[in-house]
């Protein structure tokens, strides 16, 4: 799902291409059969008894439950422990997905003639999802399924229209659809439609699709590596699908299992994500393409570990997980509280200058503005990296420190400079994000003359070389960061 304003992400546009990884690529249709786990109908059965769950769809759910003692009953059973739920029947349609612990992840309810009514889903923080199919419309594409914030403890009950995408038509899926307002989602929401989308593609036995829409960006091709696979006969994969969309993409579905209360962890061959209050972990590689990311999920032996990571190394863990996602370990943060300090005005004119430099071409002028009303500080930050408010964006302590000790271990000359710069640009990968968020936000309020404006003289206009934006704002604030050393 994409948007004219989805930016690029610096943080991943380090990339290597080297064809499928150790993960399977292969989509396939699903088989709704009971693996070896014996307990599974059992396990299920008990879940679908519980009030809350037979109310979002009692007739269908009720003949599922009814049907779990068959000997082969209309289930499907995750390699991490997914339970996943169909209609009784011929049709085979999804109904319901719990992970492992018995929360549900996703429902879905169907109309008697086979088209869907409404799903909902979970994202990893927490917050519910739902897709109201055909009743918006959209200016660039028509007909429109609906986004929705849904008060969990009903079965559907809106509270906040969030967005809108292009309709699919849900019993044949054949395409991944254009988003409009990626920016008005809850953290994590998109991935988690479009792993739903990914997931009723397999049932229905969806071996390749495309994606449909204006603007295929590298963001939304990372966004997309979470619940699809590439082709990997396609030796040049961002480049092709940044082109013109022309990529086929695979459906690979990931599990998410919400661990403990503020854990949800997304599993395919291993651990992909992990969300701790709100904050995501991310393995750096995805079929062979590299992300910069500050915050990893890494292995280490037996185990895996969310850490933040800054300047090639780990700075901090503040998780430790066994290799199927349960909490082993959660330390306590060790930043010491410390006063706020400014950074110098130079740092918000070179940082706007490389984000906008690594953002599509229509946001730059919007990201320099954002970077021209906001305070950035030093400061602590004891569950993250960064803390953001309307007018200030605060910085952790720690990573100004990692940043000096990597200054103070570089000669004086060439190699403190490129140390410099290398600190600067961790900087500005934890800040685009953000900045990028608030500049989609400010441009989607201008007037439509106004952004169609700014759209045309971005695409008449060529980015301008990395040299010319060193030489004035990122080399200044190289010499003043090479100083302070």
């Amino acid at each position: 799902m994409s948007h004219p304003g989805d930016q690029d992400d610096l943080g991943a546009r380090d990339t290597k291409h080297g064809g499928a990884d150790q993960e399977s690529t292969h989509a396939s249709n699903c088989i709704i059969i009971v693996t070896m786990d014996r307990a599974a109908p059992a396990r299920l059965a008990a879940w679908l008894d519980r009030a809350e769950i037979l109310a979002l769809d009692p007739p269908r759910l009720e003949a599922l439950r009814d049907s779990l003692s068959a000997p082969d009953p209309p289930i499907w059973v995750g390699r991490w422990g997914t339970l996943v739920g169909f209609e009784a029947g011929p049709a085979h349609r999804r109904l319901v997905q719990f992970d492992r612990h018995g929360h549900l992840v996703a429902a879905l309810r169907w109309s008697p003639d086979g088209e869907l009514r409404w799903a909902r889903c979970r994202t990893a923080a927490g917050a519910w999802i739902g897709v109201e199919p055909g009743v918006a419309t959209h200016p660039g594409w028509g007909r429109s399924d609906q986004l929705w914030l849904l008060d969990g403890a009903e079965p559907w009950r809106p509270v906040e229209p969030l967005t809108v995408f292009r309709s699919l038509e849900w019993a044949r899926l054949d395409h991944i659809p254009p988003l409009a307002e990626p920016g008005r989602l809850p953290h994590g929401a998109g991935s988690a439609v479009l792993n739903l989308v990914a997931a009723l593609m397999k049932d229905q036995g969806v071996a390749r699709v495309r994606y449909r829409g204006p603007f295929p960006s590298e963001r939304l091709f990372t966004t997309l590596l979470e619940c699809f696979r590439y082709d990997p006969r396609q030796t040049l994969p961002l480049e092709r699908f940044v082109a013109d969309g022309g990529l086929d993409w695979l459906p690979a579905p990931y599990e998410s299992h919400r661990v403990a209360p503020w854990v949800t962890v997304s599993l395919r061959e291993s651990i992909d994500t992990v969300t701790a209050d709100g904050i995501t972990f991310s393995r750096p590689d995805w079929q062979g393409v590299a992300r910069r990311e500050p915050r990893v999920v890494r292995v280490d032996g037996e185990r895996v570990r969310c850490s933040f990571w800054v300047l090639g190394g780990p700075l901090e863990d503040r998780l430790v997980l066994d290799q199927a996602g349960e909490v082993l370990e959660a330390p306590a943060a060790k930043e010491p509280e410390a006063a706020p300090a400014p950074l110098s005005p130079v740092w918000n004119t070179a940082l706007a200058d490389l984000i906008a430099r690594e953002s599509a071409a229509p946001l730059a002028a919007a990201i320099k503005e954002v970077l021209r009303d906001v305070a950035i500080e030093w400061g602590a930050v004891p569950d993250d990296l960064l803390r953001a408010w309307d007018r200030r964006i605060r910085l952790s302590g720690r990573l100004r420190e990692a940043g000096q000790a990597s200054l103070r271990g570089a000669a004086p000359g060439q190699e403190r400079a490129e140390q410099a710069l290398r600190f600067i640009l961790e900087v500005a990968r934890l800040l685009g994000p953000e900045i990028r968020t608030r500049a989609q936000a400010l441009l989607e309020a201008l007037p439509e003359s106004e952004q169609r404006r700014r759209l045309e003289a971005a695409a008449a206009e060529p980015p301008p070389e990395l040299d010319d934006v060193l030489d004035e704002s990122v080399g200044k604030l190289i010499a003043l960061v090479a100083r302070s050393a």
